[in-house]
């Protein structure tokens, strides 16, 4: 197939071949980038907590007419009320484990502080989110465990976080084990929070902060588990469910309560929550954008599909005695179907090459107005090659129908 008759009847249509290079070069920048942001909703939706999700469920609550100061007297109270509700949830049949949680995984409150090897924090400095709890925090949580041991129950300390009661132990995730001792060895070492000094016993392989903001996202699994019971008149559970019992455990768990203690405030709609739930509240927004992205992006290659098809159609029936010319020469239907194949191969190419450039500018716009990573160049590949693919899709049905025009019809038309 030579080139010359096509480049020579493109220039007879450079208004429709203009039409078509610039709706396949705005798809491919739009649907391109489009598609990597998805992919990123995508992966963020999906990164896991670290935490056994199934049959998880965090309780928040606030007992009406609590003590409210932190003197002694107030705070042993606070401690009696908040013990009463560990050991009346633990007594329900269908609860495996129970413990005092301030946070939990992309719950949203988040109590965070600075780790660092020496007490004037001025060497390595790592941030990270604080998990208040008991010694049945991790096991509760289902956090792995991969060096180290669980707090014990004589390690537990119960003040307000006004208090200047430091930790003598924590428990942290591979991350921050990994930053402030990169050899690996931080098992039994003294670090100092925010000053206070606390040697780590246990290493967890990972545990996602409760945020999900973007301040936080450089962080996202510097966790540290703290043996405290945090006295307030306000406190949170995690919950763990027999296999297949979450609901019934719901149920249970709020009628134990108010029966224990009908004066506090449980709200229908967070009180008593699943992980499960708190993640597709959390993702809601991120869900949403990928799905309109995506229809978008369908509506983008269905248009630019049929912008082709129907521009192919118009010019075949301006090309029929053309064609028919050349099939009276003995041109084959192949040669026919492949005439109109490259005349598009050559048309999208134009449109890609454009597009390219579009989808690199838009991508650097992006960057430097919305936080956006760069796009990898694997994805502008996958759709270029998309690109052309479509290309030669629209393009077969016209092209088929014209290489199925009779020659004597074909010759005989106006």
């Amino acid at each position: 197939m030579r080139l010359p008759p096509i480049l020579s009847a493109l220039r007879r249509h450079k208004a429709g071949v203009l039409l078509i290079v610039l709706q396949i070069a705005l798809t491919l920048a739009i649907v391109c980038n489009a598609i990597f942001l998805i992919s990123q909703r995508i992966e963020r939706v999906n990164r896991p907590t670290g935490a056994v999700e199934d049959d998880l469920i965090r309780i928040s609550q606030t007992w009406f007419g609590a003590p409210s100061g932190d003197d002694a007297a107030s705070v042993e109270k606070l401690d009696a009320l908040q013990r009463t509700d560990l050991a009346t949830l633990r007594n329900l049949p269908d609860v495996q484990d129970v413990a005092a949680s301030t946070s939990m995984p992309l719950q949203g409150m988040i109590y965070s502080g600075t780790l660092t090897l020496n007490p004037q924090q001025t060497d390595v400095a790592v941030s990270a989110a604080y998990y208040y709890g008991d010694e049945h925090l991790r096991s509760t949580l289902g956090v792995h465990l991969i060096a180290g041991r669980d707090f014990n129950a004589d390690e537990i300390l119960h003040h307000t976080l006004t208090s200047d009661a430091a930790s003598p132990v924590i428990i942290v995730s591979k991350p921050v084990a990994d930053q402030l001792f990169p050899d690996g060895n931080a098992l039994g070492k003294t670090v100092y929070q925010d000053g206070k000094p606390a040697t780590i016993v246990g290493v967890v392989e990972r545990l996602q902060t409760p945020t999900t903001a973007k301040w936080g996202s450089t962080w996202d699994y510097n966790s540290v588990l703290e043996p405290v019971r945090v006295d307030d008149a306000s406190a949170s559970y995690a919950v763990r469910a027999r296999p297949g019992r979450e609901q019934a455990v719901v149920r249970e768990a709020r009628k134990a309560l108010l029966a224990v203690d009908p004066l506090r405030v449980m709200p229908d709609t967070w009180g008593i929550q699943s992980l499960s739930q708190i993640r597709d509240k959390i993702y809601r927004a991120d869900r949403g954008m990928a799905l309109v992205m995506g229809i978008v992006c369908l509506i983008l290659i269905v248009v630019t599909a049929a912008g082709i098809a129907g521009l192919t159609s118009f010019w075949v029936g301006q090309r029929r005695k053309q064609i028919g010319v050349r099939r009276a020469l003995g041109a084959r239907k192949v040669d026919i179907l492949h005439y109109f194949q490259i005349e598009n191969l050559l048309i999208a190419g134009i449109g890609v090459v454009l597009g390219v450039l579009l989808a690199v500018g838009l991508n650097l716009w992006l960057m430097a107005h919305y936080e956006m990573a760069r796009i990898p160049l694997l994805y502008v590949a996958a759709a270029v090659l998309a690109m052309l693919a479509l290309g030669q899709v629209a393009v077969y049905v016209p092209a088929r129908r014209a290489s199925n025009v009779p020659p004597v019809v074909a010759t005989r038309a106006a």
